[in-house]
């Protein structure tokens, strides 16, 4: 077959705006009860909202939670951990107002009587008590200062009050009930430290009750970043801890630690969100886990004092027993996300219940995203290349692709090469994609993710900048049409390289920092202090947080950049674009702004999805000269010649 010769970035794609927003979905959250499988669905072509979804034993799916429910919740504002069940019993956050409410089979939902005024997440049902435990952000403090974190119990029937089991730290997470329900497990850490640095485990004794009693720390007094504990079946005490400078899984056997299967691979992550598993416990004693390395993520089975691959490719998040099967979400590198059931670990073939996307990306158009290693400054950084792919297309003889250099989030983050609809919209456009783990990143060890601690804005710069020059070098990309992009902690990212490099030649942040004395003057409790490491504590490093801030070198900006913002983002706020934006306008400096109302740290509705897309690619083909076909929408770039046609 023929194929047809067009610039890059003007292929026509089969990835169009109405598969990305209407047909796509988001699918997180994993639950088990019994033979019922539980899971949450972001669904942009109903603003965003996310919905509880069930599937029975018999194969039955349906929705949980109608329309205008929104399940979520916004503890520590990025939420997790916003349902749970238990024999039918669902309790749920309604992310809109922080209300709670209680699902039981044959009864209509009912609002659980809780503090206005305050959020919660991380639930744990506690049924012998009828209560359920959760972490609670008490935003109802006068004059308004910081929220006040508490684990407390939820009465389950009406007349009940509300409990605090637990108070005093600056963060909790995640309680857990042992079997019986005599003991609590739970996890806390203070400021300025960022889970990721070091929390504390505790466990306490349960009274018949409900209050605790004698609670004491049990790990945690030499920092070290523990995850998830948890309780198995006969009581054991489980968790995980990066302890030897990689998470790795623990049991409590008596009063000792014990390592089950010690590796240089991550089972744990960063807690930036509630309910994250990491591991799970099968019926025959066994562990299952997921495991990274290379920054790819995948499941085994940990017994003996070793880690056996399951072999069923890429996964989300840990899998999840079911009956005598499992349930996962798998993410491929060449197919949509999927909620897939295994029947029997012996010998059958999973089944998908739940895509993210339709299928209509052909085989031969998909890029494929390859593990690639660089050396940088600080040492080798690691990263995944996607080369430009379109079955009918190919460009011009002698020319090179534009380049899309991606900065994800956190920054303690990590990417991995999961079929992703938001790189392959580039790649099958005719973009080449390097999604960078720059130093900072999960998914590499500790030592890997200090590098970061005191050189923000230099370490994920020179990362980032080493793997454009390192495909540019090898031939894959075109020096003249080197492009950086990021969100929140990424778009900090890429201002900052476009603000003291002239390798870039356009650029692209979506609710990025421009301003680090504005982000740490105006910003919510869990981050406030993250710049503590990441720059350096106020006010002795003042002048350093002025010397990193973008917003202090608009003089060396020398390519265009579009700036994407919500107008509710109350992590980094519309300030943070709108000074960046001033600025450039003010000094003759081609520059595009859209606001979205309604919209958060994190684009959720469908035609925000969609105007950001076209808008985004409109802005790199006036930059770069070529055409975007199909476009709803074109760019309105100040101190830019309209573009003509």
């Amino acid at each position: 077959m023929t194929r047809i010769v067009a610039p890059y970035g003007a292929w026509v794609s089969p990835v169009s705006v109405e598969l990305m927003t209407e047909a796509a979905i988001g699918l997180s959250g994993l639950g088990v009860d019994g033979q019922d499988l539980y899971w949450l669905e972001a669904r942009p072509n109903e603003n965003g909202r996310k919905v509880l979804c069930r599937r029975r034993a018999d194969g039955e799916i349906a929705d949980l939670t109608p329309p205008p429910f929104n399940v979520g919740s916004r503890v520590h504002e990025y939420g997790g951990g916003a349902y749970a069940v238990e024999k039918s019993t669902v309790v749920v956050s309604e992310r809109a107002d922080g209300s709670v409410w209680l699902i039981e089979a044959g009864r209509p939902p009912r609002r659980i009587e809780t503090a206005e005024g305050c959020r919660y997440a991380d639930f744990e049902f506690d049924l012998p008590r009828r209560r359920v435990l959760a972490v609670r952000e008490d935003h109802r403090l006068r004059p308004p200062s910081d929220p006040k974190a508490a684990i407390v119990a939820l009465p389950l029937d009406p007349g009940g009050a509300e409990t605090i089991l637990v108070e005093g730290p600056d963060f909790m997470s995640s309680p857990r009930l042992a079997p019986g329900g005599e003991r609590l497990a739970w996890i806390a850490w203070d400021h300025p430290g960022m889970p990721w640095d070091g929390t504390r485990l505790f466990v306490a004794g349960v009274t018949k009750e409900g209050a605790l009693e004698a609670p004491h720390l049990l790990a945690g007094e030499t920092p070290e970043a523990i995850v998830q504990p948890e309780w198995s079946a006969n009581g054991t005490l489980y968790f995980c801890s990066d302890r030897t400078g990689w998470w790795n899984l623990y049991a409590l056997r008596g009063t000792a630690i014990e390592a089950l299967a010690p590796v240089e691979a991550e089972t744990g992550g960063p807690h930036w969100v509630f309910r994250q598993r990491y591991y799970d416990f099968l019926p025959d004693g066994r562990i299952v886990a997921a495991i990274v390395r290379d920054g790819i993520r995948t499941a085994g089975l940990i017994a003996d004092g070793k880690i056996a691959p399951f072999g069923i490719g890429q996964v989300q998040d840990c899998p999840r027993p079911l009956g005598e099967g499992l349930a996962y979400i798998a993410t491929p590198p060449a197919a949509p996300p999927s909620v897939n059931m295994l029947p029997s670990q012996e010998g059958s073939e999973p089944f998908v219940i739940r895509s993210a996307a339709p299928a209509v990306v052909p085989e031969e158009t998909i890029s494929l995203g390859r593990q690639v290693d660089f050396a940088s400054r600080g040492g080798i950084a690691h990263g995944f290349w996607y080369p430009p792919k379109n079955r009918d297309y190919e460009g011009p003889s002698g020319e090179l692709p534009p380049l899309v250099v991606l900065s994800h989030g956190g920054p303690t983050s990590m990417t991995t090469n999961s079929f992703s609809l938001n790189i392959q919209w580039w790649t099958s456009r005719g973009f080449g994609v390097v999604d960078v783990n720059y130093g900072g990143s999960t998914g590499y060890g500790r030592a890997y993710r200090e590098r970061l601690y005191g050189q923000w804005g230099v370490v994920d710069v020179e990362d980032c900048a080493a793997a454009a020059n390192h495909l540019v070098e090898h031939g894959l990309a075109d020096a003249a049409r080197l492009v950086i992009r990021g969100g929140s902690a990424g778009g900090f990212t890429t201002l900052a390289a476009l603000t003291s490099l002239n390798l870039f030649k356009a650029g692209a942040s979506f609710y990025g920092v421009g301003d680090l004395m504005l982000l740490a003057k105006d910003t919510h409790k869990f981050e406030s202090r993250y710049l503590d490491r990441l720059i350096g504590p106020l006010p002795q490093a003042r002048a350093l947080y002025d010397e990193r801030s973008p917003i202090s070198h608009i003089d060396r900006l020398a390519c265009p950049v579009i700036f994407f913002q919500g107008e509710d983002d109350k992590t980094v706020p519309p300030n943070q674009a709108e000074t960046m934006v001033e600025a450039m306008t003010a000094r003759g400096l081609p520059v595009a702004y859209y606001s979205f109302a309604g919209e958060g740290h994190g684009f959720r509705k469908a035609e925000t999805l969609r105007r950001a897309l076209e808008l985004e690619l409109d802005f790199y083909g006036r930059v770069f000269g070529f055409a975007p076909p199909g476009l709803r929408e074109r760019v309105t770039i100040a101190n830019m010649p309209a573009a003509e046609g």
